[in-house]
């Protein structure tokens, strides 16, 4: 049983804010008073200011100039403008030396044609000095033989200026290939042609039979595509391949090219009367559009390739052209008509000609080295003549 008395705080006189029921339960209500300051509490707080970054350091632009290695050999350096157009002039010295003379003179005020007035250097053979002298001066940075280098000492600069686009590498070893066989200016380009074309050609027939180091097999390898764009036997192949035969290195190669020479002979002994390697039918491939832009053109019969001869022979044997408006005038009825340009070999087919449709060209007889592809085409026949001539000109 409860009564006001007992709930009646106890306070205590020396602490005004004591009282026994907050102190049995501390946890209801605490409460302080800020102590007085002290000095004894007080202590002294330290903070140190930290950059983030240090400040970067100011950097010195300027750097003392130091002028480019001067191209001009020692003997010349000395001379004044006019001392090295008198050099240039009389030719003192060997090529590469006098060579860089040449672009010395242009921070001067000289330009190529006045160089040639005065020094009768052509500008075209000014310009040969100066790559020929650059192209020298990378076959001395790559190393290459002295031997090597020296044969271009007197007169070589028309051949180190036809190999100024091979690589550092190639240079050293086209460089090496011009000396050991002797190669003139022509030799020198067209070594440089074909081994620069060499990598292009890998869809090429025979291409891995060639090895792209070798600079005689780069060169054998050209004159083997050249082979290629005559008849098949003739002389001009046998002649391109005894040639390509004889500049070429490896030994995959020279196989590749005697075996291509015995089938050349092969053919020549069985050409006889065969008229499969008797007798070229030109064969043109017609553009999209080609009909529509030729300014004259020719109309023919056409016939199926199932028909028999007798279906063939049917077809008109003539077709005339009336004057007005261009009107085309058969002497019989025909189902199927094609027109085509007036190519040279049909354009003399106006009476008798007639073409035969077939599907697949797959059908034809055509050689093991042709191009042969399933597609339609149509040939053109002469019911006129009865025996296939051999036409030289090539389509």
């Amino acid at each position: 049983m409860l009564s006001s008395i007992s709930l009646k705080p106890i306070t205590n006189p020396k602490n005004p804010f004591f009282s026994s029921f907050l102190n049995q339960n501390p946890s209801l209500f605490s409460f302080h008073l800020p102590l007085p300051p002290s000095k004894t509490l007080l202590k002294p707080i330290s903070a140190t200011l930290i950059p983030c970054n240090p400040p970067p350091q100011q950097q010195k632009f300027y750097q003392t100039f130091r002028p480019p290695p001067s191209p001009l050999p020692a003997q010349f350096r000395s001379l004044d403008p006019e001392a090295r157009l008198e050099v240039l002039a009389n030719r003192l010295g060997l090529w590469f030396e006098y060579a860089p003379i040449i672009p010395s003179l242009y921070p001067e005020g000289f330009s190529p044609h006045s160089i040639e007035e005065s020094t009768g250097i052509s500008g075209v053979e000014q310009n040969r000095l100066i790559v020929a002298s650059l192209v020298r001066e990378s076959l001395i940075q790559s190393k290459t033989d002295e031997n090597v280098v020296s044969f271009f000492e007197t007169g070589g600069a028309e051949l180190l200026y036809e190999i100024r686009l091979l690589s550092a590498i190639q240079r050293a070893e086209a460089a090496r290939y011009i000396v050991e066989n002797r190669l003139d200016g022509k030799g020198a380009e067209d070594l440089a042609r074909a081994m620069k074309d060499f990598p292009k050609r890998k869809t090429d027939k025979g291409w891995k039979r060639f090895e792209y180091k070798l600079p005689g097999d780069c060169l054998s390898f050209m004159y083997y595509r050249q082979s290629r764009e005559h008849r098949n036997p003739s002389e001009h192949k046998t002649a391109a391949l005894r040639q390509a035969l004889e500049v070429s290195e490896s030994e995959s190669a020279k196989k590749e090219l005697l075996k291509e020479l015995e089938d050349g002979e092969d053919k020549k002994e069985e050409k006889g009367d065969d008229l499969e390697y008797g007798v070229q039918v030109p064969v043109v491939r017609m553009k999209f559009g080609e009909v529509a832009d030729a300014s004259t053109v020719v109309v023919f019969p056409v016939c199926k390739a199932e028909v028999k001869d007798r279906e063939i022979l049917k077809a008109p044997l003539e077709c005339r052209r009336e004057r007005d408006f261009g009107v085309m005038e058969a002497e019989k009825g025909w189902k199927r008509w094609v027109v085509l340009p007036s190519w040279k070999p049909v354009v003399g087919l106006s009476n008798g000609g007639v073409v035969v449709a077939f599907e697949d060209a797959r059908v034809l007889p055509w050689k093991a080295n042709r191009w042969c592809k399933e597609e339609a085409i149509l040939v053109v026949a002469d019911r006129n003549k009865k025996e296939v001539e051999l036409d030289d000109v090539t389509w």
